[in-house]
């Protein structure tokens, strides 16, 4: 088996190794802000912005709405251009504004605009990356290829866990989180170099054998062979009549808004539960993110475990998808571990074990959910799908942002009380997500007239 592997080639593997290092950058950049909260939710005579919590649940909120809006553009915009180019031009833009953002003053307006534009160039990772993996990856291996370049989602969130509270506390507040956003920004233009240098479709990489090439394309169907190079404007009116669209819609809609929440909201609800500090709620949240990789991984091998046994792949994928909607229902019971008067100390390490295999649980949903797209469309409609369930998962995720904010201002007094609230909604959503599937696409269809 392995001289087999060693005469296929293994280039693809690089390829990914380029996507996860891309959307590490990406998400390392865009968690900045959220350990930024606390100073921009200080008051002012203290030396903060002094924004409430619905006003911070704004700024996230515009993110996340010209982000999924700007989504649905890049995605057709990346399929006329390709991925290269595609991607490239994402990382400058975001890289820049990210910068930009350590120039902001305390108006909350201004930050708005600023992160917006910020949104404008994140939004195209996502597409690129998965349309990356259809072009480099036969479906079996797509949704571990899928799960590898998704855990860079988890590491940047690592990497700015520990970085931006260090950044805090070695230069002060002012000076530390214009440190932040400056450094995280300008990291983009290191990675830009390596991708341009090694990266190329496979069409056009001169060293990819004959045998990868074969093998990436083995469970290719003869339409799909015949569109490799096809780059027909598809019209949305025309995906929007499918099932198989607004199956996906509903499953990043419906999940989607779990992970930003984690996200932003994590270590204020750290801070919140248990008294913890700024530069304490590092190692926590590291944890979490940490944990989240292995379900990242191993949640995109389960498919393959069960496709090597003989099971097709949308059957194994949604299988697959549905033992891991059972995951997320433990964090139901993370404020009942969480209860520092019925466990003491051990309460924030029980509620954090907790999150942390619910966040898995998302990741390893996440890997294969993307990885349904390329199963039941056409490569040249991977970037315009992708960008689609991208948009619907910022409408999720705003609604899921206005939600936190609004009920830790209506609950200052009991913050406990919120935080149950939200976790209940963090909890039920994927084995809902996954009905709505299913009953759109209960049995697997190759879209094949696009």
């Amino acid at each position: 088996m392995e001289n087999n592997k060693t005469q296929i080639g293994n280039y693809r593997w690089v390829i990914i190794t380029l996507l996860l290092f891309s959307t590490t950058i990406n998400y390392m950049d865009r968690q900045v802000i959220s350990y930024l909260k606390p100073f921009f939710c200080t008051a002012v005579d203290h030396g903060g912005f002094g924004w409430t919590n619905s006003q911070f649940s704004f700024l996230t909120s515009f993110f996340l709405g010209v982000y999924a809006l700007v989504s649905i553009f890049a995605g057709r915009i990346i399929d006329k251009i390709g991925t290269k180019i595609g991607l490239a031009i994402s990382l400058v833009v975001w890289s820049i504004f990210g910068m930009v953002n350590a120039f902001a003053s305390a108006a909350l307006s201004v930050n708005i605009f600023i992160r917006s534009l910020f949104a404008v160039g994140e939004a195209g990772v996502f597409p690129v990356s998965i349309k990356t993996v259809a072009e480099w990856f036969p479906k079996k291996e797509r949704a571990l290829a899928t799960g590898i370049f998704n855990s860079g989602t988890n590491i940047g969130a690592m990497i700015a866990a520990l970085f931006v509270p260090w950044c805090i506390s070695f230069w002060g507040d002012t000076p530390g989180w214009k440190w932040a956003f400056m450094l995280t920004g300008a990291s983009g233009f290191i990675f830009l170099f390596f991708w341009l240098w090694l990266y190329n479709p496979p069409g056009k990489y001169k060293k990819l054998t004959k045998a990868e090439a074969d093998y990436i394309h083995q469970d290719d169907t003869p339409q799909e062979l015949a569109q490799v190079e096809d780059k027909a404007k598809i019209p949305f009116s025309k995906l929007l009549k499918y099932r198989q669209t607004w199956s996906f819609f509903w499953g990043k809609f419906l999940t989607d808004g779990v992970w930003w929440f984690y996200l932003f909201w994590l270590p204020d609800y750290l801070m919140k539960q248990f008294g913890m500090s700024k530069l304490d709620v590092r190692w926590p949240t590291f944890v979490v993110y940490g944990v989240a990789i292995i379900g990242s991984v191993f949640g995109g091998s389960i498919p393959l475990f069960l496709i090597n046994r003989g099971m097709p792949v949308y059957k194994a994928r949604m299988r697959a998808m549905l033992m891991i909607a059972v995951v997320p229902l433990i964090v139901l019971t993370t404020q009942y571990f969480g209860n520092v008067a019925r466990f003491g100390n051990a309460a924030m390490y029980l509620a954090v074990a907790v999150i942390c295999i619910a966040a898995a649980g998302h990741q390893a949903w996440s890997a294969n959910l993307f990885t349904t797209v390329s199963d039941m469309f056409p490569k040249k409609a991977v970037g315009s799908m992708v960008g689609i369930g991208t948009m619907a998962g910022g409408i999720g995720g705003i609604l899921i942002q206005l939600l936190s904010g609004k009920l830790n201002d209506v609950f200052s007094a009991t913050p406990q009380t919120a935080y149950l609230i939200m976790f209940c909604i963090c909890a039920l959503g994927y084995l809902i997500a996954w009905s709505l599937m299913k009953g759109l696409v209960p049995k697997h269809k190759l879209i094949t007239d696009l």
